[in-house]
């Protein structure tokens, strides 16, 4: 079994495709991750920091040929 890893998923996505693949990878919808995101950088600014850095750190998913 090839273990799970997180990707950047470019169908879908409303920004970078960070919330896409973290609800991919956790199997949830991306919507409640965009909420949380939101909870975050409202309670200190946190999140867009952290959605920034996982941005520019996470790779983008393989597409099949």
């Amino acid at each position: 079994m090839e273990p799970k890893k997180l990707y950047l998923v470019k169908e879908g996505k409303k920004v970078c495709g960070l919330c896409n693949g973290i609800g991919e990878y956790f199997e949830i919808d991306p919507t409640i991750i965009r909420l949380a995101w939101l909870v975050f950088v409202f309670i200190g600014g946190t999140g867009l920091l952290a959605y920034f850095i996982g941005a520019l750190v996470v790779p983008t998913k393989p597409t099949n040929p």
